[in-house]
């Protein structure tokens, strides 16, 4: 899972603003949109946007890492 890329279309299917999460997470709005590029991202950072967005993105890695009980 591409968690950046993740992250940006949950915020969409939130209807949420870029802007409204670079002022959540507290960083500029150009961050964000590196955020997005993110192929892994800081357990810290995700767990403030997994709070922030209401959606828990350790548990969708977490299943796609252990598909029908087998680590990739």
């Amino acid at each position: 899972m591409h968690i950046g890329q993740r992250i940006k279309e949950v915020l969409l299917n939130q209807h949420k603003p870029v802007t409204w999460l670079a002022r959540e997470i507290n960083c500029e709005r150009t961050n964000v949109y590196n955020i997005f590029s993110r192929k892994d991202i800081s357990t810290g950072l995700l767990e403030k946007i997994c709070h922030i967005l209401n959606h828990d993105f350790f548990k969708e890695l977490s299943e796609e890492t252990f598909k029908g009980g087998k680590q990739k």
